[in-house]
């Protein structure tokens, strides 16, 4: 034997510890695509629950804006019903709420100035300004009632409590002046 040889023994160790070394890179090879289509397959399980997962949250937000209280006009709230944070029931009233640019003041005519008005007919409207004079509102007629009725309490004279009234509506731009429930009078020319 040469000088530095190995023996036969060592010789077959060093084969046996290089098959080993093998056997376990194909072991750990098989791991690495076993995990690789493994996190495939995990990550096609985890983009397969997106579609729905979006689905449940549009459900939710749609959710969300039917819960939210949309008005259908611009207006200043007249009365709350219900307190924020109290529950609700569908149909039962939040607040009521009044579009103060613009009021109809309801007002009477006697049965001898019924033909002296008509539907969209320009009329004024005037109120007291508290100094003893008066503050003039353009308005425009919108309604008169069909039918008429007895004069209401609030109309004063003996004479025109006796007549039959008819109801009138008249459509006034509001400068911040008027109030509900407010008194005024309607004037208008003769055509």
């Amino acid at each position: 034997m040469e000088a530095d040889a190995a023996t036969q023994k060592q010789l077959d160790d060093i084969n046996a510890a290089v098959e080993q070394m093998k056997k376990q890179i194909a072991v750990t090879e098989q791991q690495l695509k076993l995990n690789t289509y493994n996190t495939q397959t995990q990550n096609q399980s985890i983009l397969s629950e997106k579609v729905p997962m979006e689905k449940a949250a549009a459900q939710l937000q749609e959710q969300i804006d039917r819960g939210k209280v949309i008005n259908p006009i611009n207006g200043t709230v007249l009365t709350n019903y219900a307190l924020q944070g109290e529950m609700q029931v569908i149909g039962k009233p939040l607040y009521k709420i009044a579009n103060l640019d613009q009021l109809d003041l309801k007002a009477y005519v006697t049965g001898s100035q019924l033909p002296q008005i008509k539907i969209g007919q320009n009329v004024t409207v005037r109120i007291d300004n508290g100094d003893g004079g008066f503050k003039e509102y353009p308005g425009t007629i919108t309604w008169i009632s069909a039918k008429s009725e007895f004069s209401p309490k609030t109309i004063q004279t003996k004479d025109e409590r006796a007549n039959l009234v008819y109801a009138i509506k008249v459509n006034v731009k509001n400068d911040g002046y008027l109030k509900i429930g407010m008194y005024g009078e309607v004037l208008w020319t003769n055509e």
